[in-house]
């Protein structure tokens, strides 16, 4: 049997999030030990503190459209580790990717990357808008970028993780980089199959139900 809160990324993003909501959100990571909780930047520091490194803290750059500059992303991830972050889950450029400016997206991975270290890089590519060659061809600037993870979704788009684009990013991705599936998993039912296609970390706003 899967221990699944061990690979959850508890999450709350709102736009209208108070401390008290990010708070119980920790109490909650806590309690079921899941693996990190992933704040908006402005919490960052209050997260850190009030974890005390008990688990780890993630936030989200570029979110959640990804069209800021590659400069504006990297000031926001040094902002970030300096604040406590363990992992930072970037949004990627799909302008630049429609437009087909490959070399401009892995450009601004690989800086961001630099920036994190030996910390956690995960690449949202926002898969809902993407046709299966886009999904392929983020996968495979990805590995030559060298992102620690791939991930699905942000949770504000059309649609999130499926078990179609788990196995599609499986067969597509590197052995080195795992894959994080987000958005709109609410059962554990459901993200152990997602597990089981290939993913790697869960991102969900609440304790899974049965």
């Amino acid at each position: 049997m899967i221990d699944i809160m061990s690979k959850v990324d508890l999450t709350l993003l709102k736009a209208t999030a108070k401390w008290e909501d990010i708070r119980n959100l920790c109490d909650e990571a806590k309690g079921t030990k899941a693996f990190s909780v992933c704040a908006p930047p402005i919490y960052v520091k209050r997260v850190s503190d009030y974890l005390n490194g008990d688990i780890a803290v993630c936030t989200v750059i570029g979110f959640p459209l990804g069209y800021q500059t590659t400069e504006l992303k990297v000031y926001e991830t040094e902002i970030a580790l300096k604040e406590g972050a363990d992992e930072i889950d970037m949004v990627v450029n799909l302008t630049d990717l429609k437009n087909r400016d490959y070399s401009k997206i892995e450009d601004e991975i690989r800086r961001i990357k630099q920036v994190v270290g030996d910390n956690i890089l995960k690449v949202i590519i926002e898969t809902c808008y993407l046709d299966d060659s886009e999904k392929i061809k983020m996968c495979e600037i990805i590995n030559s970028a060298k992102a620690d993870f791939v991930k699905t979704s942000t949770g504000f788009g059309t649609s999130g993780a499926t078990l179609e684009d788990i196995k599609l990013l499986s067969d597509n991705i590197s052995d080195s980089i795992k894959i994080k599936a987000s958005g709109g998993i609410r059962t554990k039912e459901f993200a152990e199959e997602l597990i089981k296609a290939g993913a790697s970390r869960i991102g969900c706003s609440s304790v899974l139900n049965d």
